[in-house]
């Protein structure tokens, strides 16, 4: 009896979602397909270079530097939120971490992908 809320949550969502996906095929408009929206490009320009095309590395190293920066966002809030539980060794550890993030940030920062 402990699920049974949630037995009845999910039935509550699958029904509605049910009920609104009928409601748009009822009210809405049939879709008629005309050559420009058959087209690859919607936006009207024809493709101008080939998508295989070489990409600049540094592209891939802010990618790498957006992720170690989100990494570090979201480990850094439930850490700073558990910190008087987990003690003297929950403030090593997260410095450890830390440590090992500002090595790739070091990295990113000598091939040079801050500057633009």
């Amino acid at each position: 009896m402990d699920f049974g809320s949630v037995f009845v949550l999910l039935l509550i969502a699958a029904v509605l979602a049910l009920a609104i996906l009928a409601a748009s095929l009822l009210v809405g408009q049939p879709r008629r397909a005309d050559i420009d929206t058959e087209a690859a490009y919607e936006c009207g320009f024809e493709p101008f270079d080939d998508a295989r095309g070489r990409f600049d590395i540094k592209f891939y190293l802010v990618a790498i530097l957006f992720i170690i920066f989100d990494l570090e966002v979201s480990f850094l809030f439930p850490w700073a939120l558990s910190l008087s539980h987990t003690g003297i060794f929950g403030f090593y550890v997260m410095m450890v971490f830390l440590g090992v993030l500002t090595v790739g940030f070091v990295y990113e920062w000598t091939k040079g992908a801050l500057d633009w």
